[in-house]
């Protein structure tokens, strides 16, 4: 049997500049393969840091649905502020951001595109966990703590499958990963660095556009599954409010749809194929409105509900 190839966090650091700065790196996140190219000297070593886990794969550009350049701007923003930019079929469509700074540009980047061409599914704005099999989606709107919850419940035993994506497959009705790094933003950083010893978490990144933002990497187990889509069961639509007890309320299939049809990046886009997925996710699934503060009394009540779901229970959190 052939060996598998060393993870990303096992191969010498200058060969991770030396691909980047020639062929490439293939990213294989799952649903999507991403062809990353370019000169920054900072980006080899934040790649192995959030991607840790990926297999190592120089080359590949023909296999990719992704493609971007990130290199160091010319002229005198060489020398003095440097700054890197992104370049994707030729256009600049991102502003340059500090030379120190690739890793935010490229993850902002990447998913751009994906949001635009993964159009053979429909892409919700969402975070997507599985456990047991069964996948719970959590579509929210920025700054409402699905990102904090996503990561929190990828700490706790459940297998991440995207923190920006859920990506569901019209035809089989799965949630397949999109696994790219959870970008976590300002106080969430600290909030899911104590949650766990395990949390292996990038380089924080001050003065963004959305403030401080540091990455947390994707498991080992989470990798090695990307290839696998996982039945929706449930959708929570997560809202943290300073102060509030946690608190569940049931929303109806029909709630349920225009919350999943108002966060899909390609709903319109996909027109009947994308109602039809909508609708039925809304009406095989069971639905809540999660408002917390406490991050591990909701963690808890979640895991304390999930096997009923799984198992078809119609009963889930209670208001």
């Amino acid at each position: 049997m052939t060996a598998p190839p060393p993870s990303l966090a096992e191969v010498e650091l200058r060969d991770v500049r030396r691909a980047l700065a020639s062929s490439g790196l293939l990213l294989d996140v799952g649903a999507a393969r991403l062809h990353v190219r370019g000169d920054s000297q900072a980006l080899a070593r934040q790649l192995g840091a959030v991607y840790r886990c990926f297999p190592w794969q120089p080359g590949g550009g023909e296999a990719a649905d992704v493609h971007v350049v990130l290199h160091q701007a010319r002229g005198l923003r060489r020398w003095w502020r440097p700054q890197v930019v992104l370049r994707i079929d030729g256009a600049y469509p991102f502003e340059p951001f500090p030379a120190d700074s690739p890793l935010p540009l490229l993850e902002w980047g990447c998913n751009w595109l994906i949001g635009r061409r993964l159009n053979d599914l429909l892409l919700l704005h969402a975070g997507a966990v599985e456990r047991d099999g069964a996948a719970l989606l959590l579509p929210a709107m920025p700054g409402s703590g699905k990102s904090t919850l996503t990561a929190a419940l990828s700490l706790r035993g459940w297998r991440l499958l995207s923190d920006e994506f859920g990506a569901v497959d019209p035809t089989t009705g799965l949630v397949q990963p999109l696994l790219k790094p959870v970008a976590l933003k300002n106080a969430s950083i600290e909030v899911i660095r104590g949650l766990s010893r395990e949390a292996v978490i990038g380089p924080a990144f001050p003065k963004t556009r959305k403030g401080t933002v540091a990455h947390l990497a994707p498991d080992a187990r989470a990798v090695a599954a990307r290839g696998i889509g996982a039945r929706p069961v449930a959708v929570v639509l997560p809202r943290w409010e300073r102060g509030s007890p946690t608190r569940w309320e049931p929303v109806s299939p029909s709630q349920a749809f225009s919350a999943l049809a108002f966060n899909a990046f390609n709903y319109n886009l996909l027109g009947e194929v994308g109602f039809r997925t909508a609708l039925r996710l809304a009406r095989r699934c069971t639905a809540w409105r999660l408002v917390y503060s406490d991050l591990d009394d909701a963690l808890a009540q979640l895991d304390r509900v999930w096997p009923g779901l799984v198992a078809g229970a119609v009963h889930g959190p209670q208001a």
